[in-house]
């Protein structure tokens, strides 16, 4: 059996910051909940600045402790995954946050290969992995275009998303048989 290698996101995948940045936004600016958030660039319509936003979340990274996990059982399913495949957190974000990740990804007992950081979502595409695990519709898009395969980790922001050649999960354990068949078919 062909082992394949699966790079793992983290936003919006493992763990759910958006939630803690909701908590952080929610006291400062006009209160949005996260079933708002319809699309991946939400912060256009609620006239929030695309950097103010990306530097609040690298804030809220700061107190990863209180960042909750998308689903409960994550290091259990992701074990499961690295019986099957290869699998290594990618990740795109300030540089200064990656400890604090990693700091959560231990403290969640999320285990991997190789932790990868990347300062954009677009250059994900670029490392050399066979299949994508991610929330981001731009990212699976560019990925799917760059001939890797994705599976799309379902969250508000993506639902518009309806691109055939991603397969759509709603629990990371979902991820399994598809990349059971994906091997098999290599």
């Amino acid at each position: 059996m062909t082992q394949l290698k699966i790079g793992l996101d983290v936003d919006g995948v493992l763990a759910d910051v958006i939630h803690t940045w909701l908590e952080y936004n929610n006291r400062i600016r006009k209160t949005i909940s996260k079933e708002e958030i319809s699309e991946w660039d939400f912060w256009e319509r609620y006239q929030i600045d695309k950097y103010d936003f990306y530097k609040e979340l690298s804030l809220c990274w700061q107190t990863w402790h209180k960042i909750p996990s998308t689903e409960v059982n994550l290091s259990t399913t992701i074990s499961a995954l690295s019986n099957i495949s290869d699998v290594d957190i990618v990740t795109a974000r300030e540089e200064s946050t990656h400890p604090y990740v990693k700091n959560w990804l231990s403290f969640q007992k999320i285990t991997y290969n190789n932790y990868v950081g990347v300062l954009e979502g677009l250059e994900k595409t670029k490392l050399d992995y066979d299949i994508f695990i991610d929330d981001s519709p731009i990212n699976a898009k560019n990925m799917l275009d760059g001939g890797k395969s994705v599976i799309l980790y379902t969250q508000p922001w993506n639902l518009k998303f309806d691109d055939p050649r991603a397969k759509r999960i709603f629990q990371l354990k979902d991820a399994i048989p598809i990349i059971k068949t994906l091997i098999q078919e290599t």
